[in-house]
């Protein structure tokens, strides 16, 4: 009986010094939105309510998986909508986890220039889009879309490898073997589709020894535009004998709605 009394009671002494921790540490480091720097609860899951309520506005909205864009089910024609028909999608599928606009596209800039710790909430977006994808089961590895290295050394880190090392997977495994061999200019300065496709040409390679022979892959990035880079590596991929090659992005951009 003494001894259950006395591990009772040093059950609520930890208690109480845990509470006490805690509530210190909230003084001393109040925890706040990852986004806005507001003040939020431990439980409030890394975003406020605000910033969760307004990311939810660029998510979740029916898009086409062969290109991403928004695009209503009853618009779908054999796997495609209206917008991608007749155009060259090299990638086999895509998974989105919203569009580029407002608050996530605010969310996705800062992360490209040192805001390293969003990726925790992207993440967690990518994730999800990841398991509602329909291609999760089949993916052996993940292969971020790769900065030239010139690029790389200059910001630190590649956005795409960091939201990869972000994603749960029971068996697929981050390679690096896709390699940027030509510094590209900025897609976002490329006007037209065709620009942004030739920019992009002859920019990739594999290293030798790959192991993407008969492999099934998924490409990582942030931003798809009009998928130049996409199709690029997703071109250069199987040429080095992929056997399929997914696509999986934080947003799509230039949204046209087809219902």
């Amino acid at each position: 009986m003494d001894k259950e009394r006395s591990e009772g009671i040093n059950i609520v002494v930890k208690q109480t010094i845990t509470f006490a921790l805690q509530s210190l540490n909230q003084l001393l480091w109040p925890t706040v939105c990852v986004n806005c720097r507001q003040s939020i609860s431990d439980t409030d899951n890394k975003l406020c309510k605000n910033c969760w309520d307004r990311l939810v506005v660029c998510t979740g909205a029916d898009y086409c998986r062969r290109c991403g864009r928004d695009a209503g089910r009853f618009a779908m024609l054999a796997g495609t909508c209206p917008d991608c028909q007749g155009k060259e999608v090299r990638f086999d599928r895509i998974a989105r986890a919203g569009v580029y606009d407002q608050t996530l596209q605010k969310m996705i800039l800062v992360f490209k220039n040192g805001r390293t710790e969003l990726d925790s909430v992207l993440g967690f977006l990518a994730n999800s889009a990841l398991q509602g994808s329909g291609f999760f089961n089949d993916l052996e590895l993940f292969v971020p879309v790769p900065l030239h290295w010139s690029r790389r050394f200059v910001r630190g880190y590649n956005q795409s490898h960091v939201l990869a090392g972000k994603l749960t997977h029971p068996t697929a495994k981050i390679s690096t073997d896709l390699v940027r061999i030509r510094r590209t200019r900025a897609q976002p300065a490329m006007v037209s589709p065709a620009a942004r496709a030739k920019n992009v040409a002859g920019a990739f390679a594999v290293r030798y020894r790959h192991e993407f022979a008969g492999r099934k892959i998924c490409l990582i990035d942030d931003i798809k535009t009009t998928g130049a880079t996409l199709n690029e590596c997703s071109k250069t991929l199987k040429q080095a004998g992929a056997s399929k090659v997914f696509a999986l992005v934080l947003a799509v951009a230039g949204q046209k709605n087809i219902s």
